[in-house]
């Protein structure tokens, strides 16, 4: 590959509205996707899915833990395992299951939240040290000891448009305190959720300056993790998310858009309610947009135009047909909303193993063939005005 300076400037030109040679693609793969695709695809062997398909875009998170502990494995069999964060919960994972369920919080009151400290988000460690922590290392598998955020950054640049990552207040909050928690709490006393998210906001900010310098310009911008919606509206009001929460990730995009860089949120479910708001803060782009949450990038292009750019939409329940012209529909279909820049292609989250590899691969194909500007998409091309 090598050719990390054209992805850059291809991911860059989407973000900017502008038209680049052709459609970029990001994407997020499960583990037992990717362990699918290394037998059928690799036999076994060594498997990297982004310099496979040879994608655009990747993410690489730093250790945004609270507290610096590393990962503490309290249980394990074959089939559980059972982990202590420093985030201070204690995470249950079982090979039945594709996702972790949390079975406790250290912090859980209003007061162990205002008495809560956190370890210095400038410390070096989170940035040059192989130490593990709890967004990259628990997901749908325990995936311990990957290399430093810098080494990881190091490993892609030359290869990839890379961005970091950042947690907003109400992701950091949840994984600290527990989901039913907090919006009660939000419910009880609104206010003092506020001046914790606040708090929250000071120690990203700092999370976010020193990764930015940590990775040493190879950055092109970050992620903003945030689930503030399932997929019918908000968890909360919208006029709550833009007392408390609005004013952090508008102070997160200052941090980035300073450094030169871009921001793309990360919402699952439809948070649509806040979209105006999203852009009004600083959001360049928003991602995965879930067609299961009825978001359509197609729609969303004509009702946004020029004014923000879009990252995913590609619904995997029509992947997971493996059906070719089912396919094919979805993915020219989506196309549309490329033109005139402002789209980068990619699941509606993140490719799960009823996927069949060679239907990911032949999605790939179809953007390659269909993705190079001027854009040209057969019976599924519509007009955009």
């Amino acid at each position: 590959m090598g050719d990390g300076d054209a992805k850059r400037r291809r991911v860059l030109a989407a973000l900017e509205g502008r038209e680049p040679d052709r459609v970029p693609i990001g994407e997020f793969f499960w583990t037992q996707f990717v362990r699918r695709a290394r037998e059928e695809l690799a036999g076994g062997g060594a498997f990297n899915p982004y310099a496979y398909w040879d994608l655009d875009l990747i993410v690489v998170n730093p250790n945004m833990d609270p507290h610096l502990t590393g990962i503490q494995v309290v249980e394990e069999t074959a089939s559980r395992k059972v982990v202590k964060t420093g985030f201070g919960a204690t995470i249950e994972l079982r090979d039945t299951c594709p996702m972790p369920s949390f079975l406790d919080f250290e912090t859980k009151t209003y007061e162990q939240m205002e008495a809560f400290r956190f370890d210095d988000p400038r410390d070096p460690r989170r940035y040059v040290v192989a130490l593990d922590d709890q967004l990259n290392g628990v997901g749908d598998a325990l995936n311990l000891g990957l290399p430093s955020f810098a080494d990881r950054v190091n490993a892609c640049a030359d290869d990839f448009c890379v961005f970091g990552g950042l947690c907003e207040p109400h992701e950091m909050i949840w994984r600290m305190i527990g989901t039913e928690n907090v919006l009660l709490k939000i419910g009880e006393d609104p206010g003092r959720v506020a001046a914790f998210a606040e708090r929250l906001g000071d120690f990203m900010v700092g999370i976010a300056e020193s990764q930015i310098e940590a990775a040493n310009g190879k950055l092109s911008g970050l992620y903003i993790w945030g689930d503030i919606a399932y997929d019918r509206g908000m968890f909360f009001s919208p006029d709550f998310w833009r007392s408390a929460y609005m004013p952090q990730v508008a102070r997160l995009c200052d941090v980035v858009h300073k450094a030169g860089l871009k921001t793309i949120y990360h919402g699952c479910g439809n948070a649509s309610a806040v979209f105006d708001d999203l852009i009004a803060a600083g959001v360049d782009a928003y991602n995965p947009l879930e067609a299961k949450a009825g978001l359509d990038v197609v729609d969303l292009k004509r009702r946004f135009g020029q004014r923000w750019a879009f990252n995913g939409n590609i619904d995997v329940r029509v992947l997971a047909t493996n059906d070719r012209e089912a396919i094919r529909r979805e993915v020219l279909t989506k196309l549309n909303a490329a033109k005139g820049g402002g789209y980068i292609v990619q699941s509606d989250h993140s490719v799960p193993d009823n996927v069949d590899p060679a239907s990911y691969d032949y999605m790939v194909e179809l953007i390659r063939k269909y993705g190079v500007y001027p854009l040209h998409l057969d019976e599924y091309d519509v007009p955009m005005n």
